[in-house]
């Protein structure tokens, strides 16, 4: 890792180091490498340690006394409920573990870094809009990310980000946050318990944009995250596990991903899938967070860009292949595409397994450094290949093969006709803009991920005019083929044309699941009107508003 690519690290370890017992802290100052310095472990009756990045030692001969835990307790102050403390506008956390009288035997002081420059491997994903989930493991740098998400999208895309604060280890400690969270505002959780409520409160209270939140850990408040999701904000989180496998597995935090359930198919569908097995898992809704990056190492992060179709891939025991990002020697990101050799099924769906069992294509286009363009052209018979840039290919197929548009999507910007690119990435990157101009590419972009837009773009880009029926054509806004998500779509349709335009009357739609209710949002968006969810579920259902 070289200096270009850490950018600028502040620690402030003046004010963690004389909380320690006076030889503790001068046994850290002579041991030197503190900018490697990760925590330093307290523990009654044994001996002192520093663990760094890549090492620990023992910092004396002579054990830790109670007197010494005692002492570095009173200059720290008080714990919170969760037995955390912090200094105040610094990223420290002092953490205790107390006996069963609650008697303080144990500190741990961990080095809270702000280190700027971490989000330029996915900023790109992050000027998406769409919500983003980070899972890793402990110590792999997820909140240091989550930080630097936030200060980028508060100062440099000019958002309302407000950041759910629990531990205060985002922001730091005291009520005045650490100025690496830029302009973003951050509201402090009273008790752990109480997280899913503030989260809720953020959104109602302050018109955020963008909500980041650390360490999703219960039903409560993923349920709450769904329901942020549901109503446009932006989500940034962070979740326990090291893969997307790990919450497939775990039922409290299964709905980020869109929930499990076991579904029981007919004769004539187990056939016609190729199973043997009746029962199978599948997925029940549309996952709250629709970009999932497990961060394997601190440079390293696999990036799944369509959540949906990952999980469906993990649940039929498929390698869904995903995208490598790392730092090059120059400091500057790197992307690599993991595709799988084969679709056979996998036996054992681990993340070894998976890494072994595919192969590393670099992709057409990475951040650092453009690829030449041989300026050929394809013949008139020949479907226009398409480059996307933050443009989610899943959805991008799913709109062409609707309307049996004449599209190849490549992922090569050499191969490609045209270009289709999120109209805020191109904005906010005359860079991107530049490149594809040097590549003699014509530029089209789209508002957001959804089919519609994508869609409409596409048809743009074709030259092609809207067709009188295309708000009628509901496989287009549908996310799979079931008669409930055309039932849903037809009713919608029927309540805008025959109701809402034609008499100026609101209209209530019956009770819905969120996935589908999302569908409906999006038809009647395709109309121009205002749609709203409200009630409680399992009774939530939509509002359709004239003009």
């Amino acid at each position: 890792m070289t200096d270009a690519s850490r950018r600028e690290v502040i620690d402030n370890l003046e004010l963690l180091l004389p909380l320690l017992p006076d030889r503790l802290r001068r046994a850290v100052e002579g041991q030197g490498n503190l900018e490697n310095l990760v925590e330093v472990v307290l523990d009654l009756g044994r001996l002192p340690e520093a663990r760094y990045s890549d090492s620990a030692m023992y910092l004396t001969t002579e054990p830790v006394a109670q007197v010494e835990i005692d002492e570095c307790v009173q200059r720290v102050g008080y714990f919170s409920g969760d037995n955390r403390a912090g200094i105040e506008r610094t990223l420290h956390r002092i953490s205790a573990i107390r006996n069963r009288q609650g008697k303080i035997i144990g500190l741990t002081c961990r080095v809270g870094r702000a280190i700027y420059g971490t989000v330029e491997m996915i900023r790109d994903l992050v000027e998406t809009g769409q919500s983003l989930l980070l899972l890793g493991r402990p110590g792999v740098g997820k909140t240091t990310a989550l930080r630097e998400i936030a200060r980028v999208l508060a100062d440099d895309l000019g958002k309302r980000v407000v950041i759910i604060d629990t531990s205060n280890e985002i922001a730091g400690d005291g009520d005045i946050p650490h100025p690496a969270i830029g302009r973003a505002r951050r509201m402090q959780v009273a008790k752990p318990e109480w997280q899913h409520q503030v989260m809720v409160e953020a959104v109602e209270n302050h018109m955020p944009q963008v909500i980041v939140i650390d360490e999703i850990g219960t039903e409560l408040e993923a349920l709450a995250a769904r329901t942020i999701a549901e109503r446009g904000v932006q989500l940034v989180g962070t979740a326990h596990g090291n893969a997307l496998a790990n919450l497939i597995k775990n039922p409290t935090l299964s709905d980020l991903i869109g929930g499990i359930q076991s579904v029981t198919l007919g004769d004539e569908e187990m056939r016609r899938r190729g199973l043997s097995q009746k029962s199978i898992l599948e997925r029940k809704a549309q996952p709250t967070f629709e970009i999932a990056i497990e961060m394997w190492e601190r440079y390293r992060w696999a990036v799944h860009q369509d959540v949906a179709t990952t999980i469906d891939s993990l649940l039929r025991g498929r390698d869904p292949g995903r995208q490598i990002r790392t730092v090059g020697p120059d400091g500057q990101p790197v992307i690599t595409e993991e595709v799988p050799e084969s679709p056979e099924i996998l036996k054992n769906a681990a993340p070894k397994g998976w890494r072994a069992a595919g192969r590393m294509q670099p992709l057409p286009l990475t951040l650092d450094r453009p690829a030449p363009h041989n300026g050929n052209g394809n013949a008139a018979e020949e479907p226009v290949k398409v480059f996307l840039y933050a443009v989610s290919r899943h959805q991008a197929e799913q709109a062409i093969a609707s309307l049996a548009l004449p599209v190849e999507i490549v992922r090569d910007v050499d191969e490609a006709d045209a270009a289709l690119a999120l109209r805020s990435h191109v904005r906010n990157h005359p860079r991107l803009r530049q490149m594809l101009e040097d590549h003699t590419l014509p530029i089209h972009t789209v508002k957001g991920n959804a089919i519609p837009q994508i869609a409409r773009g596409l048809r743009r880009l074709l030259h092609l005019d809207e067709p009188a029926d295309t708000d009628s054509d509901l496989n287009l806004f549908a996310y799979g083929d079931s008669e409930d998500e055309m039932e849903a779509l037809e009713e919608a349709r029927l309540a805008v044309e025959q109701i809402v335009i034609p008499k100026g009357q609101t209209v209530e739609l019956l009770p819905r699941s969120s996935f589908i209710r999302k569908m409906q949002h999006e038809l009647v968006e395709r109309y121009n009107l205002h749609s709203e969810s409200f009630g409680a579920e399992p009774n939530r259902r939509l509002r359709v508003y004239p003009k």
